[in-house]
């Protein structure tokens, strides 16, 4: 059986995590959930980035003394860690770089590429960007400030090491087109490409002097500089995994995915993918770069102060965390910018959660409640009981699951073709919207007006089993959800157990007592 690896980038902590970080978080375990629910192995990691200037200006401006950065840094971590438990978010590891075993591995890699050649010294002319930690040149840092951030750069006269980056271009253009790295969504692939092949690939700087820089890893081969931050960061990839999984390394990263934000990503099919092949490790096979999270028209940031703290949407306005991602994974396709705002929170939850799926469970177990004493009755019944609108769509309801798990599982797969949680999930409602259309329909009330019993069976056993298939189904996308849905139909056992793949017409078992509880989603008041 395959062995999954997927990632998050590591979270640069000279500041609390916002929306985009979460975002990435939820969807990494989402894959994550989908995969063990189907008895697959996969390992997730995630974690922080802890070196660099940033962090060491950050650590002086919050109070602590010149090397007393990792005191600073340990201050950070719960910000980040307390908030993945509350998003109920379920890794394997977490790693951070200021621990020994990744020190010793980007020392070992740094050692090997120095070795062979690959890294040589030579004095820098040009101008740095401190926030964005990038070097440009003169052509490059127009009116001197950095193309990327548009903040003032410094002007750099110094000795540092460079790696042949210039080397391996050929070769990873060619691995790129051949989709032996994928790059994802095509639009990144496009960017990657046009880049490589409409520009000389520059060799990296991978050094910083201590009299600059005295908060890194410092280079073995030279005791007065220390690596470069994002040469640090990106081997966590292979140090982490290294760490945990030892013998089996190779056989997780046969089929490793990168999630990142579209920012980063010549960072890692660039960078990353030519540090890999110069030490001779195969490159990532998938490298996704999701969109980012606009307020408005505006991308957040912390320089703008319109970055939304997933704490303020827990905490002050106390919306449920499934909701939270639902809307992060249905709003917008994967891959693309989407835009948050609590109006468009609340009518999505409305609509979506309150109105359809909430509507469609407490409705179901109140009937099932009153006409069968809880207890789910048996569905083995001829349709023909029904009336002729409520047949078509009791024949639709039965098709729709077979489909749906089917393409369910065909938008999450890591090697697959597409991953897109919006179309799985709307997928997903497709058939709850119908079943809160076939209760209209199919007229329950009228039936045990009529003492017709076969049809209100059929209608009601049909309900609890378009119920349980959805909170199996639901189970990787809204953990909380499905495992409290379960529960009110009736099971004692955990939804995280049970395998799509592997149910059949009944989830739930006929002569179960139901369970109702509480609203799943009371609607919400809208803003003003």
């Amino acid at each position: 059986m395959k062995k999954y690896y997927i990632t998050t980038p590591l979270y640069y902590v000279n500041g609390a995590p916002h929306i985009g970080h979460a975002y990435t978080q939820v969807v990494c375990d989402t894959i994550t959930r989908f995969y063990r629910q189907r008895a697959r192995h996969i390992f997730f990691m995630t974690g922080t980035d802890e070196h660099g200037i940033k962090i060491e200006k950050a650590s002086i401006e919050a109070g602590f003394d010149e090397g007393k950065e990792k005191d600073f840094v340990d201050t950070i971590i719960p910000k980040f860690t307390s908030l993945w438990k509350r998003l109920n978010i379920e890794y394997d590891h977490f790693i951070r770089t200021t621990e020994d075993y990744h020190k010793k591995e980007v020392q070992n890699i740094l050692q090997k590429i120095y070795d062979q050649g690959d890294i040589y010294p030579e004095v820098y002319k040009g101008f740095y960007c401190t926030p964005c930690e990038m070097f440009w040149s003169d052509t490059q840092a127009v009116d001197g400030k950095c193309p990327d951030c548009g903040r003032k750069v410094d002007a750099l006269n110094e000795k540092n090491y460079f790696f042949k980056m210039s080397k391996y271009k050929k070769e990873l253009v060619d691995k790129i087109e051949k989709d032996e790295i994928q790059v994802e969504p095509n639009i990144r692939k496009n960017e990657v490409l046009g880049f490589l092949n409409g520009n000389e690939l520059q060799d990296l700087c991978i050094s910083r002097p201590k009299t600059r820089l005295k908060w890194g890893i410092e280079l073995p081969f030279d005791k007065d500089f220390v690596s470069y931050v994002w040469f640090d960061a990106l081997t966590n990839y292979v140090s982490g995994l290294k760490h945990k999984k030892g013998d089996s390394f190779d056989d997780h990263w046969d089929n490793v995915m990168h999630v990142i934000g579209k920012d980063i990503i010549r960072h890692h099919a660039i960078y990353w993918t030519i540090m890999l092949m110069a030490i001779g490790q195969k490159p990532p096979q998938k490298i996704f770069a999701h969109g980012w999270w606009m307020v408005g028209k505006e991308k957040m940031s912390k320089s703008k102060g319109n970055v939304l703290d997933p704490i303020y949407l827990l905490d002050v306005k106390k919306y449920p965390v499934d909701a939270i991602r639902y809307f992060l994974l249905s709003q917008v396709e994967f891959g693309y910018d989407g835009s948050f705002s609590e109006e468009l929170f609340i009518e999505k939850y409305n609509s979506d959660l309150a109105n359809d799926l909430g509507n469609l469970l407490n409705r179901s177990l109140n009937m099932v409640e009153k006409y069968f004493e809880r207890i789910v009755p048996s569905t083995d019944i001829g349709s023909d009981c029904l009336n002729k609108e409520a047949v078509d769509l009791y024949a639709e309801l039965m098709y729709s699951y077979e489909h749906v798990c089917m393409k369910v599982d065909s938008f999450l797969q890591i090697d697959g073709n597409k991953i897109d949680f919006k179309t799985a999930l709307g997928m997903l409602w497709d058939p709850v919207r119908r079943a809160n259309k076939f209760i209209e329909v199919s007229a329950p009330w009228t039936c045990a007006k009529e003492n017709n019993t076969k049809a209100l069976a059929l209608i009601m056993g049909t309900l609890v089993q378009v119920l349980g298939k959805t909170a199996v189904l639901l189970y990787p996308f809204m953990p909380e959800t499905a495992q409290k849905m379960w529960e009110q139909l009736g099971m004692t056992n955990k939804v995280c157990d049970v395998n799509p793949e592997e149910f059949g017409a009944l989830v739930i078992p006929v002569g179960t007592k139901v369970q109702k509880g509480e609203p799943l989603f009371p609607r919400l008041d809208k803003i003003g």
